[in-house]
């Protein structure tokens, strides 16, 4: 708990004096004279009127404020932001207050999740900031400690980002791209701060885009689906000239999570249930690890936990609803946020890891090449995803099946009608390296920006024939096809010249 202290104040010897010539003798009255009762009675009564004006806290209230927003219809307009720094085209800020985040030294453990009543939370550590020097990796992905924490995060600096940009192989068009994408989403956030795949109730849009999702009450995973491009360019609510639009979508997140029916540190809804609990949970954890705001540290490390405490307790996967039987994409999600969440130096229960990996053999095939949906099998989508998972969890770049599976995406390519392919697969191809990644990058970046809306109202968006764009629209399209672009530097590459084992693989 945060402590303050203060330097006492020597009285002034003249006040003194002066008091003794006013008042000769109080002191021997107040202090001899008086009987011995009297003087305890007094001092007593003065004791209870002090303690009548004192407010106690409990330990939960501290713990749960470290972000509040207020009801919508009550807020009132931000004010505490550098407007120098806003976009060109301005977005209309909602009448609402937020209202001052209060710093969290302490989370309290996630209770267990019914209707497994036996399985414990994930282990809590109080000190989260403290502890990185100890709890850090220590490896060539995680060796600095720069602007974003030293982690996998520290290509979004403004320094870094033309750099890898260059040697990636991004270009001026792409980066373009990016920066048109982040002024359309910015231009349909919502009055209260959040997103909705119903990108048309916009103050700015009115509905003037079509191609909606059909799936406005995933407010949840709409709104971590735009925030993540955002984080992705090195947006923060601390830095860029996005920084309200940023921070209005923390706030909406970290609302919700005080809200949600699932248990402390769910962003479980639903329409989009643990998708939606996942992406969040990235969102809360990118945005901690690149700021280190301690005010978002408790929001991050609850999602952290809940993760853990939703898990299947027997197969050790992640599907809509907290322990379920898991299948590969809702595993996706939840893995990389414990990898967020890890490289933001944050508290990822080890158990829960070893049994996420325990999943992940139970669905693959061909020694792990390949990946199935809830059991082995060869899917293009997630086999990119598993190979991504098995990146992050510690397969080396020389791993026969990780080299195999590699082979064949490449041969597949780039997806036209598959963006969620799209997005593990290239993020799998651009760890590899290579004259493959050379040939993917060419072809997947050229075709998004040639496909990106350049006119009227869409303008910086996208929409795919996608197989999920009934469901999450213009914004689910527009904030993957971003995120690909911006795979130059939205993540370090896991596979430096000399290959590294994270200490996040068990």
């Amino acid at each position: 708990m945060a402590t303050h202290s203060g330097a006492e104040q020597a009285p002034d010897e003249d006040d003194d004096d002066e008091a003794e010539q006013l008042l000769p003798g109080t002191s021997f009255l107040l202090f001899n004279a008086v009987p011995s009762w009297l003087t305890s009675m007094i001092v007593h009564i003065v004791l209870l009127i002090v303690l009548a004006f004192i407010t106690l806290r409990s330990p939960l209230d501290d713990a749960l404020h470290e972000l509040y927003v207020g009801d919508a219809n009550e807020m009132e307009e931000i004010e505490d932001f550098d407007q120098d720094d806003m976009p060109e085209i301005q977005v209309e800020s909602p009448n609402i207050e937020i209202t001052e985040l209060t710093t969290v030294d302490a989370v309290p453990e996630t209770p267990v999740i019914t209707p497994a009543d036996d399985l414990d939370a994930a282990a809590i550590m109080v000190d989260l900031e403290a502890l990185g020097e100890r709890t850090a990796p220590k490896n060539d992905l995680l060796a600095s400690v720069g602007t974003f924490s030293g982690t996998g995060l520290t290509g979004r600096g403004a320094r870094a980002r033309a750099t890898m940009v260059r040697d990636g192989g991004g270009t001026p068009g792409s980066e373009a791209a990016v920066a048109l994408a982040l002024e359309w989403l910015a231009n349909h956030q919502q009055q209260d701060g959040g997103w909705s795949f119903d990108h048309r109730a916009s103050r700015q849009c009115q509905g003037q885009c079509p191609d909606q999702g059909n799936s406005p009450a995933a407010r949840n995973g709409a709104t971590a689906m735009a925030l993540l491009p955002f984080l992705g360019a090195g947006k923060t609510h601390k830095e860029g000239n996005y920084k309200q639009v940023v921070q209005r979508g923390l706030y909406f997140l970290v609302s919700r999570q005080r809200q949600a029916n699932k248990g402390p540190g769910s962003l479980w809804e639903d329409q989009g249930q643990m998708y939606s609990h996942g992406l969040a949970a990235i969102a809360l954890c990118e945005a901690y690890g690149m700021t280190k705001d301690r005010k978002l540290m408790g929001p991050a490390q609850l999602s952290l936990n809940f993760i853990s405490a939703a898990q299947d307790p027997g197969g050790g996967g992640w599907r809509y609803n907290p322990q379920n039987a898991g299948d590969t994409s809702v595993v996706g999600w939840q893995l990389m946020a414990l990898k967020s969440g890890h490289m933001a130096y944050l508290v990822v229960d080890p158990e829960t890891v070893a049994k996420a990996n325990q999943f992940l053999d139970s669905v693959q095939a061909e020694s792990g090449a390949v990946y199935g949906y809830t059991g082995p099998g060869n899917g293009q989508a997630t086999s990119a995803i598993g190979l991504l998972c098995r990146m992050y969890l510690g397969w080396r770049k020389d791993h026969g099946p990780l080299q195999h599976g590699a082979q064949r995406l490449a041969e597949i390519g780039p997806s036209t009608t598959n963006m969620y392919y799209n997005y593990y697969a290239t993020q799998v191809m651009r760890h590899m390296g290579g004259e493959k990644w050379k040939t993917w990058n060419t072809t997947m970046r050229d075709y998004l920006v040639e496909r990106q809306n350049k006119e009227g109202h869409t303008k910086g968006s996208w929409i795919m024939n996608d197989a999920h764009r009934s469901h999450g629209g213009r914004v689910y399209c527009t904030s993957l096809a971003t995120m690909i672009l911006e795979v130059y530097y939205r993540h370090m590459p896991i596979y430096q010249q000399q290959a590294a084992e994270d200490d996040f693989r068990l």
